[in-house]
Order: C-alpha cells, then sequence, then structure tokens
C-alpha cells in the first residue's frame, strides 16, 4: 500500500472512530464533562508541547556546544510537533497518541527507531567531498568587461 492511500485511509477512519469514543464517553459521564475533558487535554497538550519542546531545544543548543550532532533531538522535534497537534485535536484516539509522542521515555524509544532502522537517510552535503552530482560541470574564468 502506498503512503498516500495509508495516509488518505487514516484521515478517513480516524473521525468515525473519535465521534464513536465521544459518543461512548458521553454517554457514561455526560455531555459536559466530556467536552471539559477534551478541553483539559488541549490545554495539557499545549503545556506539555511547551516543556518538552523547551527541554529538547537545551539540549539541542548544548549538545552543539559540546562538538555533538543532535541527532535524537533532530528527530524528537518533529515527534513534539506531531504529539501537540495531536493533543490539541478534539478527541481521545488522537489525545492518546499526542500523550504518548510527549512522553520523554517513548519518544526517545520512537526517536531511536527511526535512527536504527535507517528510515531517515542522510544526505552528504559536505563540500569536495565524493564524487560530483550526476550533472555535467564547466569550469572556468571570466572577466567582467565594461
Amino acid at each position: 500500500m502506498k503512503i498516500i492511500q495509508l495516509l488518505f485511509l487514516i484521515v478517513l477512519i480516524v473521525p468515525f472512530i473519535e465521534i464513536y469514543l465521544l459518543l461512548q464517553v458521553g454517554g457514561v459521564i455526560g455531555a459536559l464533562p466530556t467536552i471539559l475533558l477534551v478541553v483539559a487535554t488541549a490545554v495539557l497538550g499545549a503545556f506539555l508541547l511547551k516543556q518538552q519542546g523547551l527541554a529538547t531545544f537545551q539540549r539541542f543548543q548544548v549538545s552543539l556546544a559540546q562538538g555533538e550532532v543532535p541527532a535524537y533531538e533532530m528527530i524528537e522535534g518533529p515527534i513534539i510537533l506531531l504529539g501537540g497537534a495531536l493533543l490539541l485535536t478534539p478527541g481521545f484516539l488522537t489525545d492518546i497518541l499526542g500523550i504518548a509522542c510527549l512522553i520523554p521515555s517513548l519518544r526517545r524509544r520512537i526517536a531511536q527507531y527511526i535512527l536504527e532502522n535507517h528510515l531517515i537517510q542522510a544526505v552528504n552535503g559536505g563540500f569536495g567531498q565524493g564524487k560530483p552530482a550526476d550533472r555535467d560541470v564547466l569550469e572556468g574564468e571570466f572577466r567582467k568587461e565594461d
């Protein structure tokens, strides 16, 4: 299955699951407490997004200052952003996934899995390293004449 088809399927199925869960929880605890719970998770999500984002950014800066590559922090940043977006989205399934993205130990495991399984390919951006790209290179000098 292609990634576009998978994303389309997720976008199609997740709202139905969210509506079902909201109706089930609303049937058990009532409509107003359900709405308050959804709002509370959004507020919690905004707080955790700020707290975890700043902590990761500080670790990023410390790694750079020590001359290390901040690989985990570079992977954790988008995971934190995704977690915050999921927590701000109304619904319980997205809240659970968002909280999982904002828990440091789980986020670290996700980042470790991504790095160890090479799910993100590094691009060789060094100057003068390796062979040139598959294009013709014309070297020369020029002089501007008025």
